[in-house]
């Protein structure tokens, strides 16, 4: 499916749309189901400072937690940039939350404020599995839910 398309079809699902949970549950739903190699596509939400919790996700088990300071997760916490890793065996510290795991897109969910409330973490089990067009979706989807996020 062109990304266009999906990103249209979660902003025209989630017109009018407030309730935080509701907006991560649509989103992970749609671009698992959207793309082939998305093997894990899931949220993980900042729930106090410098740790994030697990949030909706599709796939296999996820971790529970992760601090700020751990994984690719907690650097596109840490840092407020994406994280775009074709290999996640050459970044040390990747934490393997699936074995199976060999690429993955990280990013940011930023509020109006400029903090990050949470990350969209996309695993695929494929080596440089993701595009720029990949990388590209999963940013304008962070931007705009930073825009409707209320918490």
């Amino acid at each position: 499916m062109e990304h266009d398309v999906v990103y249209q079809r979660i902003t025209a699902i989630l017109d009018g749309e407030d309730d935080w949970v509701t907006a991560m549950a649509t989103v992970t739903c749609e671009l698992h189901n959207a793309f082939d190699h998305y093997h894990w596509t899931g949220f993980y939400r900042t729930t106090s400072p410098g740790m994030l919790k697990i949030g909706p996700y599709q796939g296999g088990h996820g971790c529970l937690s992760i601090p700020f300071d751990k994984g690719i997760c907690g650097a596109a916490a840490r840092t407020g940039e994406t994280q775009d890793v074709p290999d996640v065996h050459a970044r040390a510290e990747h934490i393997a939350c699936s074995s199976s795991t060999n690429s993955e897109i990280v990013v940011p969910v930023k509020n109006s404020r400029g903090e990050v409330v949470a990350v969209l973490d996309l695993d695929s089990d494929l080596p440089a599995a993701f595009s720029s067009a990949d990388v590209e979706l999963s940013e304008r989807i962070c931007s705009w839910l930073g825009q409707i996020y209320h918490q």
